[in-house]
């Protein structure tokens, strides 16, 4: 083999050498896109989950406060329904006193109906 073909064939060699390295850098800097692109969506993702937590974070606490207000309301619940039990109490109980009074009034006008029928006859 003279020197020209074998010059010859180590630049042929070469060439398909330089072809395959092109090759894989093509293949290196998509792989490296797709590596970018891969931490961009892991970074979007881990801020999405940084804004679950906060309104997570934010519901907890209204469901805290609504359960605050919830405990208030039942607390004004439970004392109207003791202040009226009290007040319809009072209130039947002078109904009582009322009716005993008619009736104590009722016994003496028929006494006195009576009487009167009694010395009218």
């Amino acid at each position: 083999m003279t020197d020209r073909e074998l010059l010859e064939m180590i630049a042929a060699q070469v060439g398909i050498l330089t072809t395959q390295v092109d090759n894989l850098t093509t293949q290196v800097d998509n792989l490296t896109t797709q590596v970018d692109n891969l931490t961009t969506q892991v970074d979007n993702l881990t801020k999405d989950v940084a804004a679950l937590k906060t309104e997570v974070q934010d519901i907890k606490t209204e469901i805290k406060d609504m359960n605050v207000e919830i405990q208030e309301v039942k607390s004004t619940v439970i004392r109207i329904e003791q202040e009226h039990g009290q007040k319809l109490e009072a209130l039947f109980d002078g109904y009582v006193q009322n009716t005993e009074k008619l009736n104590r009034i009722e016994s003496e006008v028929i006494k006195h109906d009576e009487f009167i029928f009694r010395r009218i006859k």
